[in-house]
């Protein structure tokens, strides 16, 4: 992805999240430069991989294939700068922009449609080899359980929720009639490096063209001394 581009879409979160009234913690707002005034008190943020995330999935073409999170707490299974065992996320989808299809090995996390447009996902159980299987899938929506056919379809109405479990192939979009969908995300400790099984191999960071100066640090870019010794 160009940087032109991922400033581009960030300004425009930034400028929707405030229409919501969903308030960012003062640092989301924070220019490159910032980042390197301050110290060890911010290494939370840097280690934890808090802020901006966003991803075209290797896929090039961002408005079809990708997302955009800010992420606003997270624990970390080896070496903690806090002892938090939990994640919260902000997710943005665009109308018809699609989260490739992907489970997570440990990782449980509700998907909360919290404004803006309805978000559709579609859901399968996994095989043993990591394929997409045929049998009923058991989800939670909003606490109420159901068994549904492999690759339902579901379209979801801000306010309400899905709980998907490890090794629940999941792929969402914003409805495609909609404005963007702003979902948040609560779930177990968040490790996007690790916890990630994608059905077609698709990469979770994006390659960067660097055509200008970046607006935002994204929650992979924070200066190394902000990671102390925890990076030796």
């Amino acid at each position: 992805m160009k940087r032109s581009e991922i400033n581009a879409h960030m300004a425009a979160a930034e400028a929707l999240l405030a229409t919501h009234h969903i308030a960012l913690p003062p640092w989301a707002h924070w220019a490159p430069e910032q980042w390197d005034e301050v110290g060890p008190e911010a290494a939370e943020i840097a280690w934890h991989g808090l802020g901006w995330d966003l991803t075209d999935f290797g896929s090039g073409d961002y408005d079809r294939i990708g997302l955009l999170l800010f992420t606003l707490r997270n624990g970390r299974l080896d070496r903690p700068v806090s002892n938090k065992a939990y994640a919260e996320k902000i997710l943005i989808s665009a109308p018809g922009q699609v989260l490739p299809t992907h489970y997570h090995w440990a990782k449980t996390e509700d998907i909360i449609v919290r404004a803006g447009g309805r978000m559709v996902i579609r859901l399968w159980n996994a095989t043993d080899d990591d394929l997409l299987a045929d049998t009923p899938v058991v989800v939670s929506l909003d606490g109420l359980q159901s068994e549904l056919p492999a690759g339902v379809t579901l379209t979801l109405e801000p306010g309400q929720s899905v709980t998907l479990t490890p090794r629940l192939y999941h792929s969402f979009w914003g409805h495609p009639d909609d404005g963007p969908c702003v979902m948040g995300e609560v779930s177990a400790v968040n490790d996007d490096h690790t916890d990630n099984k994608f059905l077609d191999g698709a990469g979770r960071f994006p390659q960067i063209e660097e055509d200008e100066a970046p607006r935002r640090l994204l929650c992979t870019e924070y200066p190394r001394h902000l990671l102390g010794g925890l990076a030796d």
